[in-house]
């Protein structure tokens, strides 16, 4: 009999953000100062998981 060939799963592996803290300290949230997921050492704009997903729904295109 024919078994159905195997496809590859469209899963994709856990890979670490880089920037991602292990542990503390972890930066503050630019906008309320809250910690965030991203080490002390990452440059530029470190958002809280709230602040990120606020800040997507108002960049987001609606149309």
């Amino acid at each position: 009999m024919n078994e159905p060939a195997h496809e590859p799963s469209c899963e994709t592996p856990a890979v670490p953000t880089p920037g991602t803290a292990e542990g503390p300290p972890y930066a503050e949230c630019v906008l309320c100062r809250k910690p965030t997921e991203y080490a002390e050492s990452v440059k530029g704009i470190t958002l809280c998981p709230v602040c990120a997903w606020q800040e997507a729904q108002r960049t987001a295109c609606s149309g």
